[in-house]
């Protein structure tokens, strides 16, 4: 006998998947030096198939990549010009394993900081982020000083070292991103949206000022529609916003950044101080999901805590399988297809904790009890369900443990830990479709926001404002806040996840 039931209901609609093909694009006119367009069609904008996304996010990760080289170059010419000052034999060793340390320790710090590639921040602000990193650095040195063996000839080595590997960092910093400049891969593409006719004096500005990361280009809003899916990411707004407000939230969903620029010191644009704003260079709107990186170290975490969570639980679903067939002989796994990531079908895999023959006691319930309709098409949920097995089921269910199976799902790439619940098409319908288009942009989840805020108390209208809340500002920590917070809500038992 199998042990896997079948959903009989359809998988959700699919949505188109865009092309992937990538055409060779112009640089905008004298956005960069004439270098830059030939550097940049060198690279591999057109000819590779590329994704869009891996498309827009190559020029930043090719400049953090040439920073953050730069750096490393720069800690091995401090190296070789300290070489013939450093101890030899077993001593020696333990100084250049010194060494190494401190220089990956400076290199973390500079990129916690925000440093690599460190686009659209005031001077001031690269400044400041720049001596916060290189104080901590100075902070660790000493420490490493005190607890290295008592030489005073060790720890007069780290100093200088760090000390030297600072001036010849920020040096060689600088000379690497003019490379990057000239090669045309500094900045990322913008429109550039001006009141008051600003959008010309706007996109001079930033011409001339290009360490900001912002590679200038005209736009009207009537046109939003109308842009590629390979053209700019970031949409700069300055001046009269009032008219743009209607527009504002169509623009946070075409672009990943959507930024509210403050004053710069040759130009009053809007009346915001650049101090207001955490030394960027405005207010950035972003959305959620769009980071490759932050979507590498999901995955990583998802599988980290995924395959040892398996092993562990795999005894609790053994024991809960053998007494949901003891109570109802049948399949004790339930499979159901739901909507994923991208409209792709996921096939949710849960334990059973309904009778085999749920969906005709649930339409013989609505039959008979009328008013019991009413609280189903409110939360897709009943408080008494006739067709929850007794005692297992409420068990199960109240505990979570009948999701526990979708470690798999996590496992197998189609669900991750934390994200908004995979829900069936029933569900989803009740849902107004731009929400259920921004749904699809995230993985579906194990746990999510609205489980831990009101679980099963929820309503249709909360469950997707909650959802809408979490994909709008999802970062890693606020889903470790989520997988954190899931297990005391769990062990109050108030309603399935």
């Amino acid at each position: 006998m199998s042990l896997f039931m079948p959903s009989s209901m359809t998988p959700g609609p699919s949505k188109a998947s865009t092309s992937n093909d990538m055409t060779s694009r112009s640089i905008a006119a004298g956005s960069v030096p004439p270098i830059a367009a030939k550097a940049a069609d060198a690279f591999v904008w057109a000819g590779l198939n590329t994704p869009v996304a891996l498309g827009r996010r190559f020029p930043r990760l090719a400049t953090s990549s040439f920073l953050i080289a730069g750096d490393i170059v720069s800690y091995l010419i401090v190296y070789f010009v300290l070489l013939s000052f450093l101890p030899s034999g077993s001593e020696g060793t333990v100084v250049e394993r010194a060494l190494a340390v401190a220089a990956l320790a400076a290199i973390v710090l500079y990129a916690s900081a925000g440093l690599y590639p460190g686009y659209r921040l005031q001077d001031h602000e690269l400044l400041r982020r720049r001596t916060i990193a290189a104080a901590k650095v100075g902070v660790l040195t000493a420490f490493g000083a005190i607890i290295l063996p008592e030489t005073e000839r060790l720890s007069l080595a780290i100093i200088v070292f760090v000390g030297f590997g600072l001036v010849v960092q920020t040096l060689v910093h600088w000379l690497a991103r003019g490379l990057c400049w000239k090669l045309g891969i500094w900045g990322e593409r913008a429109v550039v949206i001006g009141g008051r006719n600003l959008a010309p004096a706007l996109i001079a500005h930033f011409k001339d000022h290009w360490q900001y990361g912002v590679r200038p280009e005209p736009f009207s809003p009537d046109c939003l529609d109308a842009l590629p899916d390979d053209g700019p990411c970031i949409a700069v707004i300055a001046g009269d916003t009032g008219s743009l407000l209607p527009d504002l939230a169509l623009m946070r969903r075409r672009f990943a950044e959507v930024i509210l620029l403050s004053d710069t010191p040759s130009l009053k644009v809007s009346g915001l101080r650049p101090a207001d704003v955490g030394g960027e260079i405005g207010i950035r709107l972003t959305t959620g999901g769009r980071s490759m990186n932050s979507d590498l170290v999901r995955r990583i975490l998802d599988l980290a805590i995924a395959i040892p969570a398996t092993i562990v639980v795999a005894p609790f679903i053994a024991i809960a399988a053998a007494a949901i067939y003891a109570i109802d002989p049948g399949p004790v796994f339930f499979r159901h297809t739901r909507e994923g990531r991208s409209g792709k079908p996921v096939h949710v895999l849960k334990l059973r904790t309904m009778y085999q023959d749920a969906e005709q006691r649930l339409e013989a319930l609505f039959r008979d009890h009328p008013t019991m309709r009413a609280e189903w098409l409110s939360h897709f949920k009943l408080k008494d369900d006739p067709r929850i097995l007794p005692v297992i089921g409420h068990m199960l269910r109240s505990s979570s443990i009948d999701e526990l199976p979708q470690l798999a799902n996590i496992i197998a790439g189609e669900m991750a830990i934390v994200g908004p619940r995979p829900f069936p098409e029933y569900h989803l319908s009740a849902m107004d479709s731009e929400f259920r288009d921004k749904r699809r942009s995230v993985t579906p989840g194990l746990t999510g926001l609205w489980q831990i805020s009101e679980r099963s108390n929820a309503d249709i209208e909360l469950q997707q404002q909650l959802d809408e809340f979490y994909i709008d500002n999802r970062s890693l920590w606020f889903d470790l806040h989520i997988l954190l917070s899931t297990i005391p809500a769990v062990l109050k038992g108030k309603g399935a996840c």
